[in-house]
């Protein structure tokens, strides 16, 4: 096959590719050599949380397949990988005793991306919150910030002269708005009050594992991944701008104003403050740590309008139709690359940031193999879209290093089960044949012009 016809971009020189995954979405072996149940195992088994009744029990194999895994991100020519820990398997309660088969695990699986040049991307938290600490009341509590500062602790004394960067969370806003607020993830709450609570110690054991990491090793690259919103109003209209507005403050700046500048959105704070914890103004000094990096999620704008039903809670506003010509995923998200570009324009404008990464990046095509060949062309063009923008933002002097696609293989999807194929790579479930598709050829002969 031949290689891209046009590069996406300039990039420069030093600019990484990589392929992200997450611990439960791929590892499977939940309930072998000491690893406890995180909060997804135990929600995936609840009837109705997940489409089909799927369940990360095996997943990808990873863990068994770790080795021809990395053989095949390898095979790629991305200079980086970006993985999740399971804090289960390595504290399977969440605090006291330690794992040490989850740690010998984690041990080969760094130590095998430095035999293959692999720069480790380590992430902290992807979700799967012990359950033991979910049993204890979860993120509304403090106690779970303190547990994940000593976890953050083991993880640097024992990895950390050999991986590149640590990001504390992936993606905050999952864990507390879908998790705690929708009840549409793990652990399943539908409670807004428990949900703010959750927001705030998650803040505050990013802040704490920040201090932490320093503490121990202060050269060591510490970041936060971030899912934020690009958001715009469906209609014309003051109310509609308000919205947008409301919107912003309550789902990126409720994650970024504390993160960067030792805050929280005013807006929020006249109608839901009350929510906070009693401590929260105390907590904001650590909260506000100073970074290295951070790593911008991105998928598809939002389009919003005001929701005119009083009763509505903040920030009243209500996600608008796609309009009719949007290009769409096969999970029905919109195509749209210049968002991301407004987004990361806005944000660079907004805070005094440090540099930036694209931490995940991809799209939901499910096409299947046809006489041993997966043609995804619609994941290429996208993807390819996406870097165009990637490269345009650079032009803008805003400090983008690096890209890393979501997701390398096909995995546990969470909510949407395993009918939702993400991957640049093919897994058929039943048999773990791994098949590279058209898309992942692409990226690898992509990676590999700029590695030359």
């Amino acid at each position: 096959m031949s290689a891209p016809s046009q590069k996406p971009g300039p990039f420069p020189d030093d600019f990484l590719f990589g392929v992200a995954t997450a611990a439960y979405q791929i590892e499977g072996a939940v309930d072998i050599d000491g690893r406890k149940p995180s909060i997804w195992d135990t929600y995936s088994h609840e009837p109705g949380r997940v489409l089909n009744g799927d369940t990360g029990n095996i997943a990808c194999n990873h863990y068994h397949l770790w080795e021809s895994d990395l053989d095949l991100i390898k095979s790629m020519h991305v200079g980086a990988y970006r993985f999740s820990l399971s804090w289960s398997r390595l504290i399977p309660d969440g605090t006291g005793v330690v794992n040490q088969k989850g740690l010998d695990f984690y041990d080969r699986l760094i130590d095998g991306c430095l035999e293959r040049n692999l720069k480790p991307f380590v992430t902290l938290y992807h979700w799967d919150l012990p359950q033991t600490l979910q049993d204890n009341g979860g993120w509304a509590q403090r106690s779970t910030a303190e547990a994940f500062a000593a976890y953050a602790a083991l993880v640097v004394n024992e990895f950390g002269d050999r991986i590149d960067c640590i990001s504390t969370f992936n993606e905050p806003w999952c864990s507390a708005i879908l998790g705690n607020l929708m009840g549409v993830h793990a652990p399943g709450n539908q409670d807004l009050a428990l949900a703010l609570k959750c927001v705030h110690h998650q803040h505050l054991a990013h802040g704490l594992a920040t201090k932490t990491i320093k503490s121990i090793r202060p050269e060591l690259p510490v970041g936060i991944v971030l899912n934020l919103q690009s958001v715009y109003a469906a209609e014309q209209g003051e109310e509609h701008d308000a919205a947008v507005d409301r919107h912003r403050d309550f789902h990126n700046h409720l994650f970024t104003d504390p993160l960067f500048e030792g805050r929280y959105p005013q807006s929020v704070m006249n109608v839901l403050g009350q929510n906070l914890p009693d401590t929260w103004e105390k907590d904001l000094q650590t909260i506000q740590q100073p970074l290295d990096y951070w790593g911008l999620n991105y998928y598809q704008p939002t389009r919003v309008l005001h929701d005119k039903d009083s009763t509505a809670n903040f920030p009243q506003t209500k996600d608008a139709p796609k309009a009719h010509d949007a290009t769409l995923t096969d999970l029905g998200w919109e195509v749209a690359p210049a968002t991301m570009v407004d987004l990361l324009s806005e944000m660079y404008q907004r805070y005094d940031l440090p540099p930036c990464f694209i931490t995940e990046n991809g799209a939901c095509y499910n096409d299947s193999p046809v006489n041993g060949e997966v043609k995804d062309d619609r994941r290429i063009e996208y993807l390819d879209a996406h870097l165009k923008s990637v490269s345009q933002a650079i032009s803008l002097d805003i400090p983008v290093q690096g890209y890393f696609a979501w997701s390398l293989m096909d995995n546990f999807e969470w909510s949407e089960g395993y009918d939702s194929r993400f991957g640049l790579v093919f897994v058929d479930y039943k048999t773990q044949t791994r098949t590279v598709k058209k898309s992942g050829h692409w990226y690898a002969q992509l990676a590999e012009i700029y590695l030359s």
